[in-house]
């Protein structure tokens, strides 16, 4: 029974969505796509680089795995916040005009459509190309005589003394079943002296649940005569069994993982202690509604009977699986085998020397003389650690200032920060300790922060702070001067190796005094009467990026040349939708580069004809968001930490700012034009929501991450190729390939 307390929560959080997703705006499916459905779509992308035989062998087993993490986290957050929806009768019409029980139907069938083309390339594509290469991924049956006692001694050494079979009866009650975790669920009858009889009655049965342990490896590795083989631990648990119920008889065994609503429920003005009552909300979410069960193909229905009415599951919101359970394990497949099989991979990527920075010189006295930007992973990420370690260390250093949402499990910026306070430095961090399952984490570091002397702040009420910046104060012979950083991604030394992120070194005055406001307005309750270089969120970034697509308008209306590029993670806003269609209509060539959702529909005449939107997917996540208006010549470039969605423009504190040095505004031209030009890793958003790949009959190949790979290398050897300008809009391709999504 729901509690009046949950119930409250319930109808609060569905009041949240209810303002977030484009409050006040009509729906209409003509205009707009669906958000849910768009990020399906999207990550069908990534499922057809599995599919996708032209890459290597070992990457499509990292895409695949990366699309079942995906999927978890969709069900987990989206789909539960539908279902809270549901539950309290809230039932409008988003924009795309489908109620939630609508867009629940259709999530439920497309994600079961592209479960099955999952396995499906797990089995009959994966598995097969493995094994030419002499890797099996096998069944305890499938193992012969010396593998099967190998991981005979393997069960009984390390699996069976780690091992917890819990017996459910009335004296002891269903366990808490974790979310994603997998479990083997285990029929059995009496003791093993009582007659065996095939006719038994059910009331003569009795359940089990086992967690299979996450605290050794999901697979165990069998040398083979013809190769290597690799064996999931729950195929040998189950197959010994009967070891851990003697004197009883083991009926039947299945899988089963499920999956629970993992938002958390608080009510910031209400917390005294946000840090305590967030610790709380993260123990909380282990209890949290079951939206989804996955059981493998076949299970005893005694058994699933018996899961789904302890567990008050749904048959709607069952999935038969027809293969292992959670297929994430294959990332850890992936980097084992990288190594010994590196043919099987993308070539090796470290990333180059920053080029806009010189050898060992002061890293303050580099950014005193001009801006310098990076660009990761193609460039490393030193530069950022060096920035923050050179101001722990420098004794000119007056005072540190940064925001954190997501970082490492072992940070050098961290350590660094840690290191500039106790060497004297006023430090001052806000960690937002709201960031989705990097709560545990921040509220670790925050604490560490503390302990080091830093001054720790936890965001804004009702608003997560999303920003990437830091500030370092540094006295110098003409007075104090300021330095920064500011970014489109997170200070994740681990993430920079494969998220596509620029980062924009500066001394500049302006930006300077900004970041000071900035800062202020943060840990106080100032609110500066201008900005000069900065653009934040909540407080102007919408208004700003409206004005500017307006005046996009304005200049095509007069007859001049109008164009608009925009690189971003995912577009949903209502609001900037509908003046890029107004600007479409008004002859501005609109080109998107849009990684993930899409709710904007290109390409339909009469109201989006000159509007272009591409996704790339390649070994790197494109992640940083840059804005190109070309402004009757003048060009104004951006970046920023915010992507055109409701939550990022009115329920976060974001930053964007304008690359004004003319080398850096050069390299973030070229990322623009390389990803405008790609050919190869670019999906084409379709009128009717599909995506199509070009069709290369005759065209250039190029992919645009082994193109931005090459130029850093050859910056970093100074050897630059200059970008053409003034910059040209990508014409809209005119043939498409359909891919096998």
């Amino acid at each position: 029974m729901t509690s009046g307390k949950s119930k409250d929560r319930k109808e609060s959080r569905s009041e949240t969505v209810k303002m977030r997703d484009n409050a006040g705006i009509e729906s209409d499916s003509e205009r707009y796509f669906n958000r849910e459905l768009s990020w399906l779509e999207f990550n069908d992308r990534i499922l057809f680089e599995s599919r996708d035989t032209k890459n290597p062998l070992l990457e499509r087993l990292k895409f695949l795995s990366i699309t079942a993490s995906n999927l978890d986290e969709f069900y987990i957050v989206r789909v539960a916040s539908l279902r809270d929806m549901l539950s309290v009768n809230y039932n409008e019409r988003e924009i795309s005009g489908l109620t939630v029980g609508e867009q629940l139907s259709r999530i439920d069938v497309k994600t079961r459509r592209s479960m099955a083309l999952m396995y499906s390339t797990y089995s009959r594509s994966l598995l097969p190309s493995l094994r030419a290469h002499g890797i099996f991924l096998l069944d305890y049956d499938e193992l012969d005589k010396k593998g099967k006692a190998t991981a005979d001694q393997y069960f009984h050494t390390t699996l069976y003394p780690i091992l917890t079979p819990m017996a459910v009866d009335a004296a002891r009650p269903f366990p808490l079943i974790y979310s994603r975790q997998l479990n083997l669920a285990i029929l059995i009858e009496g003791a093993l002296d009582r007659k065996q009889d095939s006719s038994m009655d059910d009331e003569e049965l009795r359940f089990a649940t086992l967690q299979i342990p996450t605290v050794v490896p999901r697979l165990f590795e069998v040398r083979l005569s013809n190769g290597i083989g690799f064996v999931p631990i729950e195929q040998i648990i189950r197959a010994h069994v009967p070891a851990l119920f003697s004197g009883a008889r083991v009926v039947s065994t299945g899988l089963y993982r499920v999956m629970r609503n993992a938002d958390l429920d608080i009510d910031e003005d209400e917390a005294e202690d946000l840090l305590k009552e967030i610790e709380e909300q993260v123990r909380l979410r282990r209890w949290g509604e079951i939206i989804r069960l996955e059981v493998n193909e076949g299970i005893d229905g005694r058994l699933l009977k018996f899961i789904t009415e302890s567990l008050s599951i749904e048959k709607k919101d069952i999935f038969s699986l027809s293969g292992p359970i959670d297929l994430t394990f294959l990332m850890k497949l992936y980097s084992r085998l990288s190594t010994d099989y590196p043919s099987l991979c993308d070539p090796s990527h470290r990333p180059a020397q920053a080029a806009m920075f010189e050898g060992e010189e002061n890293i303050f006295d580099q950014i005193a003389k001009k801006d310098r930007l990076v660009h990761h992973p193609y460039e490393t990420f030193d530069p950022v650690v060096r920035f923050l370690r050179e101001a722990a260390e420098d004794p000119n250093v007056l005072a540190i200032k940064q925001t954190l949402y997501r970082v490492s499990n072992h940070s050098p910026v961290i350590d660094a920060l840690a290191l500039a306070a106790e060497n004297g430095k006023q430090v001052m961090v806000l960690v937002e300790l709201k960031a989705r399952f990097d709560e545990e984490n921040n509220i670790n570091w925050a604490k560490k922060l503390e302990n080091a002397g830093c001054h720790v702040i936890y965001g804004m009420v009702g608003l997560k702070t999303h920003s990437k910046i830091t500030l370092v104060v540094r006295s110098e012979e003409t007075g104090i001067r300021r330095y920064l950083h500011l970014g489109t991604g997170n200070y994740n030394n681990i993430t920079a190796r494969v998220y596509t992120d620029i980062g924009l070194f500066t001394a500049s005055e302006p930006f300077g005094i900004d970041a000071s406001e900035f800062f202020n307005m943060l840990s106080g309750f100032s609110e500066p009467p201008e900005w000069r270089r900065f653009v934040p969120a909540p407080l102007l970034l919408k208004n700003f990026i409206v004005r500017k697509i307006d005046r996009e308008i304005q200049n095509a209306q007069s007859g001049k040349k109008a164009i608009i590029i925009a690189k971003i993670n995912s577009l949903v806003d209502a609001t900037v939708i509908d003046k890029l269609y107004e600007a479409s209509l008004s002859g501005v060539k609109i080109d998107l580069i849009v990684r993930g959702i899409c709710c904007l529909i290109p390409g339909a005449k009469g109201l989006s004809e000159n509007i272009t939107v591409r996704s790339i997917t390649g070994r790197f996540l494109e992640h940083s968001r840059i804005f190109y208006f070309f402004n009757d010549g003048k060009e104004d470039i951006y970046l920023s930490s915010a992507d055109w969605m409701p939550r990022n423009l009115d329920r976060r504190i974001e930053l964007l700012f304008p690359v004004e040095d003319a080398e850096c505004r050069a390299r973030v031209f070229e990322v623009l034009k390389v990803g405008l030009d790609d050919t190869i890793r670019s999906h084409f958003l379709q009128p009717d929501g599909s995506y199509h790949k070009l069709d290369l009959r005759g065209k250039r190949k190029l992919d645009s991450q082994k193109e931005l790979i090459r130029l850093a290398e050859a910056a970093a050897e100074e050897t630059r190729i200059d970008v053409p300008k003034p910059f040209e809009p990508a014409k809209a391709p005119e043939r498409y390939e359909k891919s096998k999504q």
